[in-house]
């Protein structure tokens, strides 16, 4: 179980980073999924791991977009302003990778990133799970909650969509 949890977490980050937009939400979705794969279902086949870990990112995922939307209403009916910025973690990051990495972590990727945070989150599920994570048509449908159809007709038009978004940066 560590072994397939450490080979996940960098991807399963990204899903949720991608899908918030925030960070620590990312980060406390993705730790809640795995303790609850490693909670209920350690004992399962280790084949039935990827898409049980999925399927339960999510669920996660989406139960943050309910919460999201009810505490955007709470927010604007009350009148209340977005928290002020930590100025801890507005200090830039003392890491500074080399030429090389500079260049595979381009611009490319970066609008890669926002061309997926802008897809609807059906598609945007479809096309990660497809492409990053490489779960099959049957896989994917089970994550995400429906029928293979619907990842297919998701992830066309997840593909499409990026493929006109992105047309000039990738051949």
């Amino acid at each position: 179980m560590d072994r397939f949890l450490a080979s996940i977490e960098a991807r399963a980050f990204r899903i949720a980073h991608i899908a918030t937009g925030n960070r620590e939400d990312a980060l406390d979705l993705v730790q809640d999924a795995m303790m609850k794969l490693a909670s209920r279902y350690a004992g399962h086949d280790e084949a039935e791991w990827a898409p049980l870990f999925h399927t339960i990112l999510q669920s996660r995922i989406r139960d943050w977009y309910r919460r999201s939307r009810v505490r955007n209403r709470l927010r604007a009916w009350l009148g209340g302003e977005d928290d002020e910025a930590d100025p801890i973690a507005e200090l830039p990051d003392g890491h500074n990778p080399g030429p090389a990495a500079r260049l595979a972590t381009g611009r490319a990727t970066e609008l890669l990133e926002a061309a997926l945070g802008r897809l609807p989150l059906r598609q945007q599920q479809a096309f990660l799970l497809r492409v990053w994570e490489g779960l099959d048509v049957a896989g994917t449908a089970r994550a995400m909650g429906c029928s293979q159809g619907s990842v297919k007709t998701h992830y066309s038009r997840a593909v499409h969509t990026l493929r006109a978004q992105l047309e000039d940066h990738w051949p």
